[in-house]
């Protein structure tokens, strides 16, 4: 598997993770107030706009971001379906990588000024790992919610999405 597969299924497992989340934390909305919300709210919107911004990034165009955390947060169906976009934003931008592609570094600044400059490949790679962390403090803060963040993890994507990865018989490598 190249480092091109391995970023569509992982950007693959990105969108489903967000979308598990984003309705665990509707679900939670419709039920009543909780506790953290907020804060959670604060730390997925935060998640987004690095999304956007390194999304920018990569396509060679400014962005309007100042901030990667704004005072203000926007409501929860508004950043749902932001998030939903931005995520198959990535699956097709990276779908239309080569390999050479990946390895082309990128001169940026990040939001408190100071010059970056990362390879397209350490760049998707960050916005993943840096979604998986957050989600995954959402799932400490908002107890109800930690179902649906317990099984994001892409070894449970993998063989949600592609159910004949339990099928085959045989010795077990390890």
């Amino acid at each position: 598997m190249g480092a091109q597969s391995l970023l569509t299924s992982l950007y693959r497992y990105k969108a489903w993770a967000d979308g598990l989340l984003l309705e665990a934390m509707v679900d939670l909305v419709q039920a009543g107030p909780a506790s953290n919300f907020d804060t959670a709210l604060r730390l997925l919107n935060h998640a987004h706009i690095v999304d956007r911004i390194f999304m920018a990034h990569l396509q060679g165009y400014s962005h309007a971001y100042d901030d990667n955390e704004p005072d203000e947060l926007p409501p929860l169906t508004d950043l749902s379906a932001d998030i939903r976009q931005t995520d198959r934003a990535y699956i097709d931008y990276v779908a239309g990588l080569s390999a050479d592609d990946l390895q082309v570094p990128i001169r940026f600044r990040f939001t408190d000024g100071q010059p970056g400059r990362m390879s397209r490949e350490e760049m998707l790679a960050h916005v993943i790992t840096h979604g998986g962390y957050h989600r995954g403090e959402i799932g400490r803060l908002l107890p109800e919610v930690a179902p649906a963040a317990s099984v994001d993890v892409f070894a449970g994507y993998l063989h949600r999405s592609e159910p004949e990865r339990r099928a085959w018989r045989g010795d077990i490598d390890c």
